[in-house]
């Protein structure tokens, strides 16, 4: 293959493979996103026949992700996360820290390290967006009082899961075990302050230049644009909005490109474009949003269900048995009805882009096994096509005890 036709060919075969899986995937009545990590385990390296470039996969992905970030930033809302705070906030972050819980006792079982198992805890912890929203549209529960609730704890599992991605490189010093003289020790640690302070220091500073200055700007040229009533500029500003901030946080603050793609996303929704931009977006989202998973889906080695089959057994139960009970139980102590914790745990036993991230930025820390990637993919693919099921399952259950729909239960929280 020439070099010259190898970002043609990754995307045109990428995208052919996606659309044959992801029809096969919904005529099985599976989320289409399951045909799309299947279709990169079909032209990734562990198996035969055409294999995407694997230099180029991982930069289409992360357009893939900044694109995600910033439509995630859009369907932000303050006031819809305040009106769940009661529930959102305590629930979510109980159940990340007893995912982490979990995860953490059984890899250390494998004898993989803490930060290996702290990493693999918070992978496993944080549901997928897509996953959940396009089920629970499927379900027509996206706008009950157990979709709103879904849709605030997913919020904060997002912010909770942004902040670790800013820490993690300066935490990876301290979770990386490597034997240290005692005389380096208090240098140590004056150095990891130091990188934690940096870090929370360039956070601040970015988030303080959106407030006072960066949502001003682009309040300014998008109302500029859409004042052109021109379709093909306002598109063509929101992709620059959301690739072009996210390419500047990583280059003027060092952090991440998704991390400056939300904060994109929240102004663009806070300054009244959010529902044109989301609808003008979402053709070119779910293109490259299938092109990451095909990304994901390559870094896949199936070998690794022969090599470590109880491993996967292992972290399966964690996402479909684990983080369900402990969020059903979460919710029954917090006295909610039982239809509604029923289809809340359903709806978030699964993990998703961010576990994929996560693992692969603890990949290059040195922190997780590279084992470790195709483990959270294989976890990822049995959850993702398991969850449609589960959720029509709790509804039925739901139904059979003759449990209703509170109709008011948001506005309870």
């Amino acid at each position: 293959m020439h070099h010259e036709i190898a970002l043609i060919s990754t995307i045109a075969v990428g995208l052919v493979y996606a659309l044959i899986a992801g029809y096969v995937a919904n005529r099985l009545r599976l989320p289409p996103l399951v045909g799309y990590l299947l279709a990169g385990i079909v032209v990734g390296p562990f198996t035969p026949g055409f294999v995407a470039d694997a230099k180029l996969a991982p930069q289409l992905a992360e357009i893939g992700v900044i694109l995600l970030m910033f439509g995630v930033g859009l369907h932000f809302s303050l006031r819809d996360l305040l009106a769940v705070r009661r529930i959102a906030v305590p629930g979510a972050l109980v159940q990340v820290i007893t995912t982490v819980v979990m995860s953490y006792g059984v890899s250390r079982l494998w004898g993989w390290s803490n930060g290996a198992g702290l990493v693999l805890g918070l992978a496993l912890s944080v549901a997928s967006t897509v996953v959940l929203l396009r089920a629970l549209e499927i379900q027509g529960l996206l706008s009950s009082s157990s979709g709103r609730i879904a849709v605030g704890w997913l919020v904060v599992e997002d912010l909770f899961t942004v902040v670790v991605l800013v820490l993690l490189p300066a935490l990876a010093a301290l979770l990386t075990e490597q034997p240290i003289s005692e005389a380096s020790v208090n240098h140590g640690e004056w150095d990891l302050l130091l990188t934690l302070g940096i870090a929370l220091a360039k956070l601040a500073g970015f988030v303080i230049f959106m407030l006072l200055l960066g949502a001003r700007l682009l309040r300014w040229l998008l109302n500029r644009v859409a004042a052109t009533a021109s379709r093909e500029l306002f598109t063509l500003a929101i992709v620059a909005a959301a690739i072009g901030i996210g390419f500047g946080v990583s280059e003027g603050f060092g952090l991440s490109f998704a991390l400056g793609a939300f904060f994109a996303g929240v102004v663009v929704g806070e300054c009244g474009h959010g529902e044109r931009a989301a609808a003008e977006l979402r053709p070119l989202q779910d293109v490259f949003n299938a092109l990451f998973f095909v990304a994901i889906g390559m870094l896949f080695d199936p070998k690794i269900l022969l090599r470590e089959p109880f491993a996967e057994l292992a972290v399966v139960a964690v996402i479909v048995l684990g983080k369900p009970a402990v969020t059903f139980l979460i919710m029954v102590l917090l006295r909610y009805p039982i239809r509604t914790a029923l289809i809340i745990a359903a709806g978030l036993a699964q993990i998703g882009e961010f576990s994929f991230i996560l693992a692969e930025l603890g990949i290059g820390l040195h922190l997780l096994p590279a084992d470790a990637q195709s483990l959270i993919v294989a976890g990822a693919l049995i959850s993702i096509a398991l969850n449609s099921f589960l959720l029509r399952a709790a509804r039925s259950l739901a139904s059979r005890a003759g449990a209703s729909e509170p109709r008011e239960q948001a506005s309870m929280v």
